[in-house]
C-alpha cells in the first residue's frame, strides 16, 4: 500500500480486508485506496497484404523485442485520440480509427499492470512507417501468423486472432 493518511480527512490509513482483498482505508471517513491498472491503446495498422505493422523496442526491459506500437492514455484524453497520437508519434504516420480489434488484461509487468485496447487503424497520411520518438529502432511488417519475438504476451493473443480472421 502507498499512502500513509488519508487524502479526504488526514487521518491515518490502516490496513484492513474489504471486498476480500487488503486495502488501505480510513476509519473515520471510510476512504478506500484502490490500486487500479493504467489505459494503454494499441494501433493494428495492416498492409495489402494483410501484415502488420510492429516495431522494435529501443530501451527498458523489452528492448529487442516487438510490439504493435501502443503507448498510454493520458489524464483527460479520449482513448481513441491517444491511440492516434500514440501511432503517429511512434510511426510517423496518421491514422484514422476502425473498430476495436481486441481487449485484454496485461498482467505480464506484475508493478505495472494495465487494460490494452487495440483499434484497427486505417494510414490516413504520413511519410511511411518510421521510428520517432525513440521508442522503436526500427518498423517493419510481420504476419499475424508468424510474428517475431514479442515484448507482450497480449500481443500474441491479438495477433493470434488476426491469423484465424485473415
Amino acid at each position: 500500500m502507498s499512502a500513509t493518511y488519508c487524502p479526504d480527512c488526514g487521518t491515518t490509513l490502516e490496513d484492513a480486508e474489504k471486498s476480500g482483498r487488503r486495502r488501505n482505508t480510513c476509519p473515520d471517513c471510510g476512504f478506500v485506496e484502490y490500486r487500479n491498472p493504467a489505459v494503454g491503446v494499441a494501433v493494428v495498422l495492416r498492409n495489402a497484404q494483410g501484415r502488420v505493422l510492429m516495431g522494435r523496442r529501443a530501451t527498458g526491459i523489452y528492448a529487442g523485442l516487438w510490439c504493435i506500437p501502443c503507448g498510454y492514455v493520458e489524464w483527460d484524453e479520449d482513448v481513441r485520440e491517444a491511440a492516434v497520437r500514440e501511432f503517429e508519434e511512434e510511426t510517423g504516420v496518421r491514422v484514422d480509427l476502425g473498430g476495436v480489434v481486441a481487449v485484454h488484461s496485461n498482467f505480464h509487468n506484475r508493478d505495472k499492470q494495465t487494460v490494452g485496447i487495440w483499434f484497427e487503424g486505417i494510414a490516413r497520411d504520413g511519410a511511411g512507417p518510421h521510428p520517432i520518438d525513440g521508442e522503436f529502432t526500427e518498423l517493419d511488417w510481420f504476419d499475424p501468423e508468424a510474428p517475431p519475438a514479442l515484448a507482450f504476451p497480449t500481443d500474441g493473443l491479438v495477433l493470434g486472432d488476426l491469423a484465424v480472421s485473415s
